[in-house]
């Protein structure tokens, strides 16, 4: 699964390790540092625990991007993770995946990511009843209009973005410790640690579905593996430079909402972002937040529409009904028709959570039952590769096979959760992805459907 039909023209390794750590920084950090801290507050009493769980996470990525590391070193492709289970599993698996991550897991988490944009760019300047949606579609046009113009000016929009992302939250964080909040009354922890061991457990498990969907999109690095130089070394180093940075900003900006709101307010606050910034700048601390937000959606979003072209470009490099996608612009130095159709149809996506008034929760359940059972396989992979041996010259995980084990325990984990919590949407999306089944079957059967 190797031929480019694009008339010579396929990736080139043009992305330094600082624009792979801006990629993946930008992807990482995003709306749910401002949410999800409160949810885990919620469970726990003791500011400790809760530090624990979030320096747990980082651990956690760490494992992860550690084991992708091994994968794009020993398997380099821009289908990234497309490329490792087709490798691993066979090419039928590696088709449903880019399937799946085209229809349902890239393009839901664009649309999703374009709705808080939208949200929040709708407080700062209001466009009227629609505004949100409006904000949400122009969202996606744009950015995906700027990696269309080129892979450098895409990179150097995610460098400048994701500067000024990992700049806001460490001020946002800093005003925690320089300023003193007016005194409030206190609040009752809402929900503490228990009496048995059970439910200590429970309350822990729980908190770390949203603390790993905090930490969610480190696997976006597997992308970059055609295009990043020096892969074999610099893989390594995107992967233990993001986990540094993204955990060091999650536990700072942890301390400070706890400094400010303490663990009862903390987990008692619907928006502990806006209440936190309220609690240090007033009433206009909620419109500096909207500010942070907005760019925090703009990154992940370049980010998301730069590598889920990838995985779709690699699908139609190998698929022939598909070979549309599998064009590689040689002066964009990009998949140029792969982001069209890709931001075609979050574009679409978007529609349909305007229709149904709750885009953002409509996303989520459409995407996380999808991502988490590829993402296991995915973990499952390094297995595979360490059995079939060779490539001794590639990076390999440390403390094998505990890392990967690991890594497998928590996806499985997190397919249970999002199997368990969510709704309707997410047998629609299960659902666009069986639609693949019978593509695969077409390009199977067809005269040179699959390159060799």
């Amino acid at each position: 699964m190797t031929v480019d039909p694009a008339a010579g023209a396929r990736p080139q390794a043009l992305l330094s390790p600082m624009d792979g750590l801006a990629l993946i920084v930008g992807v990482v950090i995003g709306i749910g540092i401002f949410k999800a801290p409160a949810l885990v507050a919620a469970r726990f009493d003791d500011p400790l625990v809760i530090l624990s769980l979030w320096l747990a996470g980082a651990v956690i990525m760490a494992v992860g991007a550690l084991c992708y590391a091994e994968l794009a070193s020993a398997w380099p492709d821009a289908g990234g993770e497309y490329h490792f289970l087709a490798r691993a599993f066979g090419p039928a698996v590696g088709f449903l995946f880019a399937w799946g991550r085209l229809v349902v897991i890239q393009t839901g988490s664009i649309a999703l990511v374009a709705f808080v944009f939208g949200d929040y760019a709708q407080r700062l300047l209001d466009l009227g009843p629609h505004g949100a949606s409006i904000y949400a579609a122009l969202a996606v046009i744009v950015v995906a209009g700027a990696n269309v113009a080129g892979t450098r000016l895409s990179a150097r929009i995610q460098r400048v973005v994701a500067a000024s992302l990992v700049a806001a939250v460490a001020v946002t964080a800093l005003l925690g410790f320089v300023i003193t909040p007016e005194p409030t009354a206190p609040v009752a922890a809402v929900a503490g640690t228990g009496t048995t061991s059970g439910s200590l457990a429970a309350a822990m498990g729980s908190a770390m579905i949203f603390i790993m969907l905090t930490y969610g999109g480190w696997n976006e690095a597997a992308y970059l593996s055609a295009e990043l130089r020096d892969v074999k070394r610099n893989m390594v180093r995107v992967a233990v430079g993001a986990t540094v940075v993204i955990g060091f900003l999650y536990l700072t900006i942890n301390v400070a909402y706890l400094r400010v709101l303490g663990v009862g307010g903390l987990g008692a606050s619907t928006a502990p972002g806006a209440d936190y910034m309220e609690a240090l700048l007033g009433p206009p601390g909620a419109a500096v937040l909207s500010g942070v937000v907005v760019i925090a959606a703009l990154s992940t979003l370049n980010a998301t529409i730069f590598t889920g072209a990838r995985s779709a470009y690699a699908m139609g490099r190998d698929v022939r009904l598909l070979a549309v996608l599998g064009r590689w612009d040689g002066r964009a130095q990009g998949p140029v028709a792969a982001h069209l159709i890709q931001a075609a149809i979050a574009l679409g996506l978007v529609g349909i959570g305007t229709v149904t008034r709750q885009g953002f929760a409509t996303m989520v359940d459409f995407t996380a039952p999808v991502f988490w059972f590829f993402l296991t396989l995915t973990a499952a992979a390094v297995f595979v590769r360490r059995l079939r041996g060779g490539g001794e010259d590639t990076f390999c995980v440390p403390f094998y096979p505990f890392t990967p084990l690991l890594f497998c325990a928590v996806s499985a984990t997190m397919l249970y959760a999002a199997l368990a919590y969510t709704g309707v949407g997410a047998l629609v999306g299960v659902g666009a992805v069986a639609l693949g089944l019978p593509l695969w079957w077409a390009a199977r059967r067809a005269p040179g459907g699959l390159a060799p």
